[in-house]
């Protein structure tokens, strides 16, 4: 059963991660955002009581 070997593809897929971590994961992150966030304080909502209709 080759399926349970895992000399051919246990080292492609090793060898695959180092290179996307090593090479193409900080050229990706390197690129500014499109949308910055805006540092805005948020709005301050007014919370009324609510009056039930039976005291």
């Amino acid at each position: 059963m080759p399926q349970l070997n895992p000399s051919p593809w246990l080292f492609i897929m090793t060898m695959s991660w180092l290179t996307f971590s090593m090479i193409f994961q900080p050229k990706t992150l390197s690129f500014t955002s499109t949308n910055p966030p805006i540092n805005k304080t948020p709005a301050i909502t007014k919370n009324h009581p609510w009056t039930w209709p039976w005291p």
